[in-house]
């Protein structure tokens, strides 16, 4: 399609009114119950998310004791083995099954799938019999794992319009901040317990929820219209919507506009089946300069975000303290950046957190004199909270980034980026134990050099979501021009 076509096609969305985004918005309203109880109930899975990719803290170190791994010399690398087997298989996992929600099986049911996979692995870990079993489970728990925060962002921020998008994004991020706080919390309770009471606290509630979501959360609206599916697109909005006043004669004036554009865009909709999302972000040279920046600053990001709590037991302070602390320290990070997303520009974001957070990791090293302790514990949890800061912020940049057809699938992928940096942390704390240099060292440096990568990427505050790769590259043309 030519520039003047691109043109003419953004205008007349423009002058009609009638893009997808404004369509949304105007059968929904700005935002009300129906939406805020979906967006919640979405939300909550990161809840589960977090229980399981921090349990590993209070968890292994029973476990290797049990089994009596230490005494029987053992090294640290294998002892580690449980939280890297979680991270890898959230790599795996996120490349097997990022592109299910673009295609196949929608947000919604990508979402269930995922916290079954995780909780029924996670209920199973609690009758390991040995290192190589508990591992396998953990491996199998992190495959689970691996899209839930992806699809419940996505799901979350497409039922909803522009204006609120970035605040919506971060009720999951909040509620991720209290499953992390009610490990310590379930952990102290049960300290006189075994660790595999531990698992089954947290795995069994997210079975029932994987139940509740089936029936009661909505699938997106977006990924319903990009796949054809009219009927339950009309459906999905008219259950959501808080205006009497629509009637299906809005619904119909707005496809009448958009089988005008059939033509257009049928080529791209009709191609998308289980890899072509991957195969469109690599063919397109914008896309893919801007998934490799992205995945590289989240590599950085990824490492500090988990390996800090994985590394606390390595400083000298109480752990469930410690914990406890880092959890905290979620908190006003997502309160920061739910007040000042619409503020801020993403980019200066970043980059600003990012360095913060590479030079008090690189603090945690140089201040090593147990006199100093709680400045040590300081930089630790500056570190923390800015990187916190810098996951939340990605996350919903990457969302701005690309268009709704590849959109889960970039963001999962991104995630992977993250996760990546997280299956490297447990091996670089283990070896950090002797030199904190191959740990918060290496943790600061990493986020610092990663976090450059963002002046690679657009600006995407106050833009409207594109729907299309075909429409995101002429903003992209326009961009560069």
């Amino acid at each position: 399609m030519s520039d003047q076509s691109y043109e003419s096609l953004l205008l007349n969305r423009k002058n009609t009114s009638k893009t997808l985004d404004e369509t949304i918005e105007r059968c929904i309203g700005e935002f009300g119950w129906a939406q805020l109880l979906q967006s919640v109930l979405v939300s909550l899975s990161w809840v589960f998310d977090a229980q399981q990719t921090f349990i590993s803290v209070f968890t292994d170190t029973h476990a290797v004791n049990e089994w009596s791994l230490q005494k029987q010399g053992v090294s640290s690398v294998l002892s580690g083995l449980p939280a890297s087997s979680f991270f890898i298989g959230c790599l795996i996992g996120g490349l097997v099954l990022s592109t299910l929600a673009d295609t196949k099986l929608g947000r919604k049911n990508m979402l269930v799938f995922s916290c079954l996979v995780m909780s029924v692995a996670g209920t199973i870990t609690s009758i390991s019999t040995n290192i190589w079993i508990y591992s396998f489970l953990r491996f199998l728990s992190g495959f689970g794992r691996a899209t839930i925060g992806t699809c419940a962002l996505v799901l979350s921020t497409e039922l909803v319009g522009n204006q609120w998008r970035g605040q919506v994004g971060i009720i999951g991020f909040v509620y991720f901040t209290i499953g992390f706080l009610s490990l310590p919390i379930i952990a102290f309770l049960n300290k006189e317990s075994s660790w595999r009471v531990l698992y089954l606290w947290t795995c069994l509630p997210t079975i029932l929820y994987s139940i509740l979501v089936h029936f009661l959360v909505c699938e997106s609206p977006r990924w319903l219209y990009v796949r054809g599916n009219k009927e339950e697109f009309v459906s999905t909005l008219k259950s959501i919507t808080t205006r009497s006043s629509l009637t299906l004669s809005f619904f119909g004036s707005f496809f009448e506009f958009e089988d005008q554009e059939h033509d257009n865009n049928s080529n791209e909709s009709s191609t998308i089946n289980l890899y072509s999302a991957i195969k469109m972000l690599i063919e397109k040279k914008w896309a893919f300069r801007r998934l490799i920046s992205v995945m590289l600053v989240g590599f950085g990001i990824g490492m500090v975000y988990y390996g800090m709590p994985l590394g606390v037991g390595n400083l000298p302070f109480n752990l469930y303290l410690s914990v406890t602390l880092n959890a905290l320290s979620e908190l006003p990070a997502s309160i920061v950046t739910f007040f000042l997303i619409g503020k801020l520009t993403r980019k200066k974001s970043l980059l600003v957190f990012a360095m913060l957070s590479g030079i008090c990791s690189i603090g945690c090293v140089l201040v090593q004199n147990d006199d100093f302790k709680v400045l040590q514990m300081g930089f630790e949890l500056f570190s923390f909270f800015s990187a916190c800061t810098c996951f939340n912020v990605l996350l919903i940049y990457t969302v701005e980034l690309f268009p709704t057809c590849v959109r889960n699938s970039a963001v999962s992928m991104v995630r992977q980026a993250l996760v990546l940096g997280g299956a490297i942390s447990p091996m670089l704390v283990a070896f950090g134990r002797k030199n904190r240099w191959f740990s918060y060292g290496v943790f600061g440096i990493c986020i610092a050099i990663c976090g450059l990568f963002v002046l690679c990427l657009p600006e995407t505050k106050g833009r409207t979501l594109s729907d299309t790769m075909d429409e995101e590259e002429y903003k992209e043309s326009v961009f560069v021009c």
